[in-house]
């Protein structure tokens, strides 16, 4: 389930729906459903239509400053997915670091006594370390006590990750566990939404900001490879929210 849960998105997202009109259109012989591919592909490549994509994502979130965002029980740091490079290292490279630093920015404010990190893993990558065995060594080469640094079991999606946090914060204390989530502005949405249900007390830090200015004049409207990717991001956070807003919990 996990695996299809990957795989199924691809056919409602920009390279796939490419990918069927082009190819309807050459079964059928049909130009329309080639030029319809062209268009879309078009489309979801330009800047202007990925930044207004992610600013509607994100919802007109702000970074704040860490030192303002009230105390809370622990700090949770939620997976980004990272990569193992090639070689006989197996070295795991970043992703994007900004949830981790905003964690730490947080946990020098003095926001929370732990910071938590999720044990994400790629399911097409068994033998990759568990990213949050590889944040928690970092953290404590950086000077934070391994006391502080908590950290979950293998999750594969972000309801795994509420799960296994719950139920880690309730083994450590009575009540309703509060804490900073810190995750990328686009994911934090659903993400609180999974948390709250989890029965968490949820304070967002969102960070990571992936709405720009969407491209000016132009600029705005011819493709780019990145102006795809940031629409095919956003596109499969828009799905993600939607399944679980109908799928029972």
């Amino acid at each position: 389930m996990i695996i299809l849960s990957k795989i199924l998105p691809l056919f409602v997202l920009p390279v796939g729906i490419t990918l069927i009109l082009l190819g309807a259109g050459l079964a059928l012989r049909r130009r329309a459903l080639a030029i319809a591919a062209a268009a879309v592909l078009w489309v979801c490549s330009m800047p202007i239509v990925s930044g207004g994509l992610g600013r509607m994502i994100e919802g007109g979130a702000v970074r704040v400053p860490a030192a303002s965002v009230p105390v809370a029980d622990a700090i949770v740091v939620l997976s980004t997915g990272r990569s193992t490079a090639p070689g006989p290292g197996a070295v795991s490279e970043w992703q994007d670091a900004d949830r981790f630093f905003g964690g730490l920015e947080l946990l020098e404010a003095g926001r929370a006594p732990v910071i938590v990190f999720t044990g994400g893993a790629v399911a097409w990558q068994p033998g990759a370390p568990l990213e949050g065995d590889v944040l928690s060594a970092q953290a404590r080469a950086m000077g934070v006590l391994p006391e502080r640094i908590l950290t979950t079991g293998t999750i594969f999606n972000t309801a795994e990750e509420a799960t296994m946090v719950s139920a880690l914060l309730r083994q450590r204390q009575q009540g309703v566990p509060r804490i900073i989530l810190v995750t990328s502005a686009f994911h934090m949405k659903r993400a609180q939404r999974l948390f709250e249900q989890a029965g968490l007390s949820v304070i967002a830090f969102p960070v990571d900001f992936a709405g720009g200015a969407g491209g000016m004049g132009v600029l705005g409207v011819l493709p780019t490879a990145y102006a795809l990717a940031d629409t095919h991001a956003a596109l499969r956070e828009f799905y993600g929210r939607a399944y679980y807003r109908f799928k029972p919990w």
